[in-house]
């Protein structure tokens, strides 16, 4: 059986690195635009970690801001490092895919 949470796990950064480059946006955002995208399992849980992993390596920053409901929301958007980051990872992953795709198709 294929370990789906560990193939996910690698590629999760990028993602939400993508995601937050798109715009300024906040952790329960993150999560549902993930799970729009198809990302079902991912939850939360999952999530956080990773936003505070980003934000150590200082490829994402925040800022809290105020809610229309309820308490201030943490924000996050990319850094200098994080848009190099993104720009590494986009080449990366098309190599890599581009090599499963090869050896799936067989060519």
């Amino acid at each position: 059986m294929v370990d789906r949470s560990q193939l996910m796990r690698g590629t999760l950064e990028g993602c939400i690195v993508k995601i937050i480059s798109q715009e300024e946006t906040y952790g329960y955002e993150i999560v549902s635009r993930l799970q729009q995208y198809g990302f079902d399992d991912v939850k939360e849980g999952t999530t956080y970690p990773i936003l505070v992993r980003l934000e150590r390596k200082k490829l994402i920053s925040s800022v809290y801001k105020e809610s229309p409901l309820g308490p201030k929301r943490k924000y996050y958007f990319l850094t200098k490092s994080g848009k190099d980051f993104l720009r590494e990872f986009e080449l990366v992953w098309n190599d890599v895919k581009q090599s499963v795709d090869r050896i799936i198709r067989g060519a």
